[in-house]
């Protein structure tokens, strides 16, 4: 019969964590780093209350939005396990690693009161657990099989993180988990809410629904707007000197980024690192408002162009990435500092119409109508940068 689930005194503080097993397996490293290595097996029962928020990945399956994920080749493993063999489960699945900040044991009633526990590796075997564990509903006799574990007991908030993305790589995790658990993607969050003040970035591919701002999407954005006399020295050294990597290769682009946040955060830092850092920081809430904005500007309503989406009264919904980034790189050529702040500030004069023609006989005479080629043409950015450059040197002269 299925034994009690861990009592949970607390979701941000203890939990009483019952096991079958329990050893202290710590290294002389780990005793010299006062840190404690515990390790053993537990009902699978004790899993189900305990939280995962310090790991990079949740359990992906059947989560609300549109970025849930159907069951992996993983996941149907451990359902055929857990239906047919469960007595066998804690020796085909690798177990669940936790982290603790501290831990009390009494062994007699075979307890470990662990201090704001979190699973930081087992998400999924944790959300099979579960789904396994609901039928305890209807089927009385129901198996619980144990499952081995590891705690990790120590107060080391970057220990933490880096064992949680060290632990993961053997499923790889995406850039972006990374990225928003080393917080490298706070500070751009705060950015965005200066001028969108109830944005939300996903900070990991955990993160689905409407309600989150697309942070692969928005970096590629602030590449193609960023100035190049300030991407010169940056560019030259990491290989993407031209704005068509913005548009074409979004996890250099998110590497890139991940990169500039560390080195601008050094103490010897390279100060075109700080430059493009402070652009990116002035110009993230302009540069998403922009891109939502070309993405359905109704001044592509009549250019007959099929690529464009179009609701029922034929206003424009949604322009091709493939013709949109071309035009915010131009734009970039709007985009300079003053007093020590980053804006886009293009001229009285310029002209979005003139922009928009250029953009459609570029994309039907060299482009051939296709947006994947127009985003991948150097022509297309040189192009449509002329125009806005021709303006922005009228606007220094006047």
């Amino acid at each position: 019969m299925m034994a009690s689930n861990a009592a949970l005194r607390d979701s941000r503080a203890e939990v009483d964590f019952r096991y079958h097993t329990c050893r202290n397996i710590s290294g002389p490293e780990d005793t010299a780093d006062n840190r404690r290595i515990l390790a053993g097996h537990a009902p699978a029962s004790s899993f189900l209350c305990l939280d995962d928020n310090e790991n990079v990945r949740e359990y992906l399956v059947n989560r609300p939005g549109k970025h849930k994920a159907s069951p992996t080749l993983v996941h149907r493993a451990m359902r055929d396990t857990l239906s047919n063999r469960p007595e066998m489960f804690s020796i085909l699945n690798g177990g669940i690693c936790l982290v603790a900040h501290s831990t009390e044991i009494d062994d007699n009633k075979k307890i470990r009161r662990l201090d704001s526990p979190s699973i930081i590796n087992g998400s999924q075997t944790q959300g099979e657990l579960k789904r396994y564990l609901a039928q305890s509903l209807t089927e009385e006799d129901l198996y619980e099989p144990s499952v081995t574990f590891e705690v990790i007991v120590t107060n080391d908030e970057d220990l933490i993180a880096d064992v949680s993305i060290s632990r993961n790589y053997q499923n790889p995790v995406k850039d972006l988990s990374i990225a928003g658990r080393k917080k490298q993607l706070d500070a751009l969050e705060e950015a965005v809410r200066d001028r969108i003040p109830d944005a939300k970035l996903r900070k990991s591919e955990s993160d689905g629904g409407d309600g989150f701002l697309d942070t692969e999407k928005l970096i590629q954005v602030l590449f193609a707007l960023t100035p190049m006399e300030i991407l010169d020295g940056f560019d030259q050294r990491e290989g993407m000197a031209n704005k068509v990597a913005a548009y074409s290769q979004k996890t250099r682009c998110l590497k890139l980024f991940q990169k500039i946040v560390e080195n601008a955060e050094s103490d010897r830092a390279k100060e075109d690192y700080r430059s493009v850092h402070k652009c990116f920081m002035d110009m993230a809430g302009e540069a998403w408002g922009l891109y939502e904005r070309w993405k359905s500007h109704q001044g592509f309503a009549g250019t007959g162009l099929r690529a464009i989406q179009r609701d029922e009264k034929r206003r424009v919904e949604s322009v091709p990435d493939g013709i949109v980034f071309p035009i915010l790189a131009a734009l970039s050529a709007f985009v300079a500092e003053k007093n020590g702040h980053w804006k886009y500030a293009p001229p009285s004069a310029f002209d979005e119409k003139e922009l928009i023609s250029a953009a459609k006989d570029h994309y039907i005479e060299t482009a051939k109508s296709n947006p994947q080629t127009m985003g991948k043409m150097k022509a297309s950015y040189s192009t449509l940068h002329r125009i806005t450059t021709i303006y922005a040197k009228m606007a220094e002269v006047s």
